[in-house]
């Protein structure tokens, strides 16, 4: 490999790892817990790994073979801005390939570049899913009003259930869905450390239908789903910018979500106030 000093990581590494991340963070965006232990661990440190070093001992590029949370086997790789367009993301693409086998690459990168997008489709890899990380600084919020007919409720035992069904009737109709069942599904939002059921809402007509709904983890707008006779009278706006009013008057300083490429609700989130912060995918080696 290069002059680069190179080594499997480990857990002592973490702080290394952060810097890293954080750097790739700051310059091309992505999603933020990228710099967080627990995603590291997941990343770099459930498979073999390895890291390249510079003659300081600052940690320049790494990589990770991995099991991602669906059991499926993934790539993840980083290398800092300062030393992009120097061959390294080639030489960690070969110790990927030989960590992975015979089959196909399949790639997760939660910060991307314009390099690592041009390197991606040079060597083969097409995109099979990208989102837009958004940030909404929580300055200005516009107002919305609630259409008529409907009230809001917050996440309770005597809810959840309310919550589940606007989800599947939001949702049913995506390429892909997967119809979880309700214990499932409850116990998945609940169970996220950060969720906030006191900031999340589901929106029901005046005959107790569900219209629509949104969860909260954290300082981030988790879901939001309107079910199809609902849209276009502006629900999945309201329950947005309520959530972000709710959230600075909790103190938060920013609000955080992500949303498929292909979904027009990202021209939506960029008039409420929200910003692109950049994009995480996932790439996959064309089958031979």
């Amino acid at each position: 490999m290069s002059t680069l000093s190179w080594r499997p990581l480990s857990d002592e590494d973490l702080p290394a790892l952060t810097h890293l991340a954080s750097r790739c963070l700051e310059r091309d965006g992505g999603l933020p817990l990228l710099a967080t232990d627990e995603l590291l661990r997941q990343l770099f440190r459930s498979g073999p790994s390895i890291g390249g070093w510079d003659e300081t001992g600052e940690l320049i590029a790494a990589a990770s073979a991995f099991r991602d949370g669906s059991g499926r086997r993934a790539v993840t790789g980083l290398v800092h801005p300062s030393t992009r367009s120097q061959g390294l993301a080639a030489e960690l693409l070969k110790w990927c390939r030989d960590h992975f086998g015979e089959s196909p690459l399949r790639v997760v990168v939660e910060t991307t570049s314009p390099e690592s997008e041009r390197f991606f489709a040079d060597i083969g890899l097409r995109r099979t899913f990208a989102e837009h990380v958004m940030r909404h600084p929580l300055v200005d919020i516009p107002r919305v009003a609630r259409p008529p007919g409907l009230q809001v409720y917050p996440w309770t035992e005597d809810t959840v259930g309310l919550f589940h069904t606007a989800f599947i009737q939001s949702f049913a109709t995506r390429p892909g869905f997967t119809n979880t069942p309700k214990d499932v599904w409850v116990a998945q939002t609940a169970e996220d450390e950060g969720f906030r059921p006191e900031l999340s809402r589901v929106a029901l007509d005046s005959g107790g239908r569900v219209a629509g709904f949104v969860t909260i983890s954290d300082n981030w707008i988790d879901q939001v789903g309107v079910v199809p006779p609902w849209r276009g009278r502006g629900l999945g706006a309201h329950l947005v910018v309520r959530s972000l009013r709710s959230a600075r008057k909790a103190g938060w300083t920013e609000s955080w979500l992500a949303v498929n490429v292909d979904n027009p609700a990202h021209d939506l989130y960029l008039r409420l106030g929200y910003v692109d912060a950049g994009l995480r995918a996932r790439y996959e080696e064309a089958r031979p």
